[in-house]
């Protein structure tokens, strides 16, 4: 890891102050660029996500996806932990905090949305964000590819009846040009262009080209990265000044959440001997959400000024530290696992 990387959490400390402080002087920028979307997707962000992708979709071997069935622990623990877990423990730490631990700060309908929103972002597994997780640690990039797939073609058929079981109601309406544009941007396209070039370079059966070219590209990633975090804070700046006390109050539970899951999945995963760049990438899928999905969901259904809507955005704004500080946990915690 270079010293760029080494001090990545400082760089995004930084920049999540310029997304808050350019959003305060420059409104009207952030707004321009928050409304270039299509279904609900900002394009721009979409561009800089599909940035910090390609490098590692470079690395992706389809010669050896074939073998990941060999190793199914590393799938098995992301599945159960997505979808028979973290949906129905968001759910439960909703409850506990908004109708009891902060029912006396909040008035009831209010905090029955922030429920909502909450429910929505534990349904929705990460589709984009997590091959950025998973090239931090090192991880197995054709593993991180297959977990990510199966997750998407689940979530197809499984976010609507798992969040309208969870949310009360029947009539839950899911943005699907939302979820399959989403799909195409942040996985197909890098992925094929991440093969197209694999071809280009290893033409010859020369790996040494890919190493060359990946190494050299890598910082793009980080780039993108930190660029991510600029706008999505830039976006939320307002409601980051006017409302700081209901995003701590929100940010709460979420972090919880975070951090338990991710000690759910880390843990199984070194109980049952997974090597490390599964297990990371394992756990990390199963921490991290798909915000853009479950932003759109709770707009479409509760309102762009709800309450879900608020802690959608909140799922974005406390995502990336603690994802970046779960990377760093795991990193230091390598020699841990089992090498590959």
């Amino acid at each position: 890891m270079g010293s760029f990387e080494r001090y990545l959490s400082l760089w995004v400390a930084l920049c999540i102050a310029a997304g808050v402080g350019g959003g305060l002087i420059l409104p009207q920028l952030f707004q321009l660029v928050a409304g270039i979307e299509y279904v609900s997707v900002n394009l721009v962000v979409a561009v800089l996500i599909w940035i910090m992708i390609y490098p590692m979709m470079v690395n992706v071997d389809f010669a050896s996806i074939k073998d990941v069935g060999k190793k199914p622990r590393g799938l098995c623990i992301t599945l159960v932990v997505n979808w028979l877990i973290k949906p129905f423990t968001m759910a439960a730490l909703g409850v506990l905090f908004f109708e009891h631990v902060f029912a006396g700060l909040i008035d009831a309908q209010t905090g029955r949305e922030y429920i909502a929103g909450m429910i929505l972002l534990g349904v929705a597994p990460c589709t984009a964000m997590v091959f950025v997780w998973s090239q931090l640690v090192r991880g197995d990039a054709n593993y991180t590819l297959v977990q990510v797939s199966i997750n998407d073609i689940i979530m197809v058929f499984a976010f609507a009846p798992i969040a309208a079981l969870l949310l009360g109601v029947t009539d839950i309406v899911v943005p699907w040009e939302t979820l399959l544009l989403s799909v195409i941007l942040y996985v197909v396209i890098p992925l094929a262009a991440g093969y197209m070039t694999r071809k280009m370079l290893d033409n010859k059966g020369n790996h040494e080209h890919i190493a060359d070219f990946t190494a050299k590209i890598k910082p793009f990633s980080v780039m993108g990265l930190l660029a991510t975090v600029v706008l999505l804070f830039g976006f939320q700046a307002q409601t980051i000044i006017d409302k700081p006390m209901v995003i701590l109050l929100i940010a709460i539970p979420l972090l919880i959440q975070s951090y338990a899951i991710f000690a759910v999945a880390y843990g199984w995963a070194y109980l049952w001997r997974v090597p490390f760049d599964t297990a990371a990438p394992a756990a990390l899928i199963g921490t991290s959400n798909f915000f853009e999905l479950a932003v759109a969901v709770a707009i479409s259904l509760f309102g762009l000024n709800s309450g879900a809507a608020l802690a959608t955005v909140v799922g974005v704004l406390v995502e990336v530290p603690v994802m970046l500080s779960l990377v760093a946990f795991a990193n230091r915690t390598r020699p841990h696992f089992a090498q590959t």
